[in-house]
């Protein structure tokens, strides 16, 4: 993506690039930290900032496949090769993952659900950034996202949760379109002529 298209010529082809098809270069620490910069100004009700971002790269996201894997295997120790291989692998796919985690909690003002889609709106915010400065991405949970066990080696703390995995990197694959919702699938009008 090139930073001098339009907003909205932008939006019109808006795509992810799925992870394993991602290679390098990704971004260096400067621009990292240029497209967090940036994905931070998202909604946030209260101004409390109800996330967090954590950065994998380097030989960290080796070491992270091989733990995951062994907690992979605790619960599946009949894993097939190809699945040792997808469970080593989830970190290496792509040369940046930015973990999300949502720090959102109860608070006298703000509820907790608008916290939470702060989290949300940083995930795509953080792809949104990241496709300016020219790298794909694509934003994944995964089992481990939801696995309380790994959260230890992901560096997510007691009462987080993780909002999702942006990976971001380049691509010499061509994008391909997905078929889209219909409007008429899922827009309701209330009031005026249709």
């Amino acid at each position: 993506m090139k930073s001098d298209i339009k907003l909205i010529d932008y939006l019109a082809v808006r795509r992810s690039i799925p992870a394993f098809q991602m290679c390098e270069p990704g971004p260096a620490k400067e621009e990292i930290e240029e497209i967090l910069r940036l994905a931070s100004r998202v909604p946030d009700h209260g101004k409390l900032a109800p996330w967090r971002f954590i950065v994998y790269r380097g030989e960290e996201r080796v070491r992270l496949g091989e733990e995951l894997l062994k907690l992979a295997l605790e619960a599946k120790p009949d894993l097939s090769e190809e699945m040792i291989q997808v469970e080593r692998t989830r970190f290496t796919r792509a040369p940046v993952v930015v973990g999300i985690v949502s720090k959102a909690g109860p608070h006298i003002k703000i509820p907790e659900w608008e916290q939470i889609m702060s989290a949300g709106a940083l995930c795509l915010n953080v792809i949104l950034a990241a496709n300016a400065h020219g790298y794909v991405a694509n934003w994944l949970t995964e089992w481990f996202a939801y696995d309380e066990r790994a959260y230890p080696l992901l560096g997510v703390h007691p009462g987080e949760k993780v909002a999702g995995f942006i990976h971001i990197g380049s691509s010499t694959f061509p994008p391909v379109e997905r078929p889209r919702p219909e409007l008429t699938e899922t827009v309701t009008w209330v009031g005026g002529e249709v």
